[in-house]
Parts: C-alpha cells; structure tokens; sequence
C-alpha cells in the first residue's frame, strides 16, 4: 500500500505560518483524493482539507478556509499544506492521508505517522 511520510511541523506563534509537506510513495490508479487531517488531544478528528488526484478539486473545513491553502504535485507525488494566520485552536497532529474508495469524499483509508504543528498566543 502507499506510504505516506509528513513533514513541516513545528511550534509558531499566533499569526505565523507553517507549510506543511506529505511524500507519498505511489498515485496508483483508481486514487480518488489526497489531504489532511488533525487530531487535538480529546478531540475528534477533523478533516482539514483534500485535494483531488485526478481534477485538483479541493475542498477545505470552514475553520480553515481562507487561512489555509493544499497543493499537489504529481509528478513530484508530494501534497502540502500552506497554514497561514495560524492561531491556538489549529494546534493538533496533523496527518496526511488518502482517499481510495468508498462513498465519502476524502474519507481515508491510509495515513502517515503526523507532525506536531504547536501555535502560541
């Protein structure tokens, strides 16, 4: 299966920004989409963003919008997270994932090991 490996994180300040980057392995055929999640401690994940393999069609969580911007490469086969006017609440483990099949969109089936993304106020 596709290894995902996430990098980027770090600890910034309220306002900073931080780019986010998810090698992956392979785009094997039939890969519908590719983006982000994040995790908080005691919180659920939430989808934070994914982008289309085929289209580059991207959808975004209304939390994220307008701060937050997904890029894919596919010759590279590196997705990334561009996070700017970054506050407290975005503080989570951020985790790259893929989107193989199923009903819902940008519902992942393999994910990376994370990267710890810290926001200061």
């Amino acid at each position: 299966q596709v290894q995902l490996v996430e990098s980027g994180g770090g600890s910034v300040q309220s306002g900073g920004s931080l780019r986010l980057s998810c090698a992956a392995s392979a785009f094997t055929p039939g890969y519908r989409a590719i983006g982000w999640f994040r995790q908080a401690p005691g919180k659920e994940r939430e989808g934070v963003s994914c982008i289309s393999i085929s289209d580059k069609s991207t959808d975004y969580a209304d939390s994220v919008k307008g701060r937050f911007t997904i890029s894919l490469d596919n010759i590279k086969k590196m997705v990334y997270l561009q996070m700017n006017s970054l506050q407290p609440e975005d503080t989570a483990v951020y985790y790259c994932g893929v989107d193989v099949d199923g009903t819902k969109w940008c519902e992942y089936e393999y994910w990376g090991q994370g990267t710890q993304v810290t926001v200061s106020s």
